[in-house]
């Protein structure tokens, strides 16, 4: 089958079984980029994930005036004069169109920013007001989305900032990443539904404590960032654990044991909260020297989950939850109508087009197991939805997965290390 009519996902012959190494977390890496464009001195990043999502903020911040080069397996970060005119193309990358502004912020200069078409869908105007209401400049024709230009002075006021930040917690922490270099630092308070994914919160507020910011996030809905230098800081990139769902899902599903290299002690990404979730669903999940190791027990029962925390799990999570022996129920995730695509609308049309029955529910899914056909699914150009196409795959004859290339926004090798493992 050709790549237009889409990609045939590898069907499972028995239990899937071996050991995967995923490249570098994308969230940590566009946050290591920001920060080290904003240092005090040149940064060396090792393990950083180059793919989609990674090229298009080092391109961002290139196109500020910010140097970075490699060498071998390490990327060095030099921080430059930031000015204008620019021009940023975030594609679909949520943490380019999100945390580049405030950045961009403190150009000399005007910087335009648009991306891909369903890009200029995603809302914006939460972070676009919060930076005027910090003194910036911003001009989006009174839409909140893309197309939109940040016009620089070289410097930001600062100070305190309300925002409603329960669609996304990207919001916060686009003005944590940039807030020390303000004049004033930033004091962000949040007024609305509980924030999402705080796991990410974490990982900008460790990150930027690991290079001497400080930051108090002791109040509850608030963080105060106080100005000051961000300190050059050498580091290597843990690996992508969200990427490393479907590899780990494919021993659950077929009762086989795959182990992922590398899995870190302590991490603050979300997918470190995979073998909870696996463990719910009846696997079993251990720990070794050598990474995380995730084993099918031939049964798969059905798990009543609060992803609020770990949205970007749901995918695949909804895509094991489909062959469990009762239903399931995901929630605290109605934000996932705002990232790459309207994912419950999207899980819902796909699972159900090839004979499933899953129902968007307020705030999440409820998916109740039927026998599945196969057929084409759709991935909305998002890659959360790829993983799930061929997850569904294992179990599924004849699943085309339509646009597999849409993995590369995160996991550019995705395609070979599924059929590897897989096969």
């Amino acid at each position: 089958m050709s790549q237009e009519q889409g990609w045939a996902a590898p069907r499972a012959e028995g239990p899937v079984s071996g050991r995967i190494t995923v490249p570098g977390s994308k969230s940590i890496s566009n946050r290591a980029l920001i920060l080290a464009a904003i240092a005090d001195g040149p940064s060396h990043l090792t393990g950083l994930l180059a793919a989609r999502d990674t090229t298009l903020m080092r391109t961002a911040l290139t196109s500020l005036g910010v140097a970075i080069a490699d060498t071998g397996s390490t990327v060095t970060v030099t921080p430059g004069s930031l000015k204008g005119p620019a021009s940023v193309d975030c594609g679909l990358a949520g943490t380019v169109m999100r945390f580049v502004p405030p950045v961009a912020a403190l150009a000399d200069g005007v910087v335009e920013f648009d991306g891909d078409e369903y890009a200029r869908e995603r809302p914006m105007g939460v972070i676009l007001d919060a930076l005027r209401a910090l003194g910036v400049q911003i001009e989006d024709g009174g839409t909140g989305r893309m197309p939109y230009s940040v016009s620089g002075t070289g410097s930001v006021r600062g100070g305190t900032v309300t925002l409603d930040a329960s669609g996304s917690s990207q919001f916060v922490s686009a003005l944590l990443l940039a807030g020390a270099r303000y004049d004033e630092g930033v004091d962000i308070r949040h007024d609305g539904k509980p924030v999402p994914s705080q796991p990410h919160l974490d990982m900008s507020v460790a990150m930027l404590r690991e290079r001497g910011v400080q930051v108090d996030d002791s109040e509850p809905n608030r963080w105060v960032v106080a100005p000051g230098p961000i300190r050059a800081l050498d580091s290597a990139i843990e690996p992508d654990l969200s990427n490393a769902a479907p590899f780990l899902a494919a021993a659950v599903l077929t009762g086989g044991e795959v182990t992922v290299t590398g899995w870190p002690e302590h991490t603050t990404q979300p997918g470190g909260q995979l073998p909870e979730i696996f463990t719910r669903f009846g696997a079993e999940a251990s720990w070794t020297p050598d990474g995380l190791t995730v084993r099918g027990t031939g049964r798969v029962t059905g798990a009543d989950l609060d992803l609020s925390q770990v949205g970007e799990l749901s995918p695949v999570i909804a895509a094991v939850a489909a062959f469990a022996d009762g239903p399931s129920y995901l929630r605290g995730i109605a934000h996932l109508r705002n990232h790459e695509t309207d994912r419950l609308a999207a899980l819902e049309n796909e699972f159900n087009a090839l004979g499933g029955d899953v129902t968007q529910t307020a705030d999440g899914l409820e998916i109740r197991p039927k026998p599945l056909q196969g057929g084409l699914f759709a991935t909305y150009h998002d890659h959360r939805m790829a993983h799930a196409a061929a997850v569904v795959g294992l179990l599924v004859d004849g699943l085309l997965i339509e646009n597999i290339g849409t993995t590369a926004k995160t996991l550019p090798a995705f395609p070979e290390l599924w059929s590897g493992l897989v096969s």
